[in-house]
């Protein structure tokens, strides 16, 4: 007897009723003390073959609304977009009011301080020559 390998889907085991039970059907009137089990596994074979077609309406219903979930996100985002716009028109993009509405107000950026001021017009001063440390 060859060892048959594990079966990895559903489609694999279904096919596998399918042929046991249509085997078990024709020598049911040899094997009279497995019909009960047979004719469960039918009642097994049709709940798995309605429930894989539910699945795969479930599925085709999932890719629908997922494509509908992307157009309304993508018509919302623009609206709260033009929404926002609209909000820094009316206030000013520096309204600490816009926070209000979880917008950030524009507030500049910090200048560097500079620590010596450019000389303005000539030339640049000579720059002395260092001075050489003594040796100890």
């Amino acid at each position: 007897m060859i060892a048959k390998t594990p079966k990895s889907s559903y489609a694999d085991h279904i096919k596998e009723w399918e042929e046991l039970t249509a085997k078990l059907a024709a020598m049911a009137a040899d094997l009279p003390q497995l019909e009960l089990q047979r004719t469960a596994l039918e009642k097994f074979l049709a709940q798995a073959r309605d429930l894989t077609l539910q699945q795969a309406d479930f599925q085709a219903s999932k890719q629908k609304v997922s494509v509908q979930l992307r157009t309304v996100m993508t018509e919302g985002m623009k609206v709260s977009t033009a929404l926002r716009v609209n909000l820094k028109q009316i206030y000013g993009n520096r309204n600490e009011e816009l926070v209000k509405f979880g917008i950030q107000p524009f507030r500049g950026r910090a200048r560097k301080a500079t620590s010596t001021p450019e000389p303005t017009g000539g030339s640049p001063s000579p720059t002395p020559p260092p001075t050489p440390h003594p040796a100890q």
